[in-house]
């Protein structure tokens, strides 16, 4: 998975710590993630409420699977569908395109991606 691509065609860099499919950190697309962990977010409240609302709870912590519970500011790999639900709802988080994969690309725009990408 190193030789991972982001949505610009080069290198995927990190993301944050343990993130993503495989709590690398990185936002890894294996075969085995049916989510497409694929997109790296700045979590905002709004967000959450959302994605709380969609019935995926991303605020509590769940210790039995190393999972603090993230909080406004924190980076995390999130699932392209959600982040195209989310964009769709008007509650998209903002986008760190160096460490977004570019398989989050078979189900988001690049330009939709590129309007919600903070400056890197």
């Amino acid at each position: 998975m190193a030789n991972e691509k982001n949505v610009l065609g080069k290198p995927l860099k990190l993301c944050c710590g343990n993130s993503g499919f495989t709590r690398e950190g990185f936002c890894y697309v294996p075969s085995n993630d049916h989510g497409n962990h694929s997109v790296c977010v700045i979590v905002t409240q709004d967000f959450l409420e959302f994605s709380l609302s969609r019935g995926n709870d991303l605020s509590t912590a769940m210790p039995q699977y190393q999972f603090s519970g993230l909080k406004e500011g924190d980076k995390w790999c999130l699932c392209a569908a959600r982040w195209q639900e989310a964009f769709i709802a008007n509650c998209a988080p903002k986008v760190v395109l160096s460490a977004t994969n570019k398989a989050c690309l078979s189900i988001i725009k690049l330009a939709d991606l590129q309007t919600h990408s903070i400056p890197e």
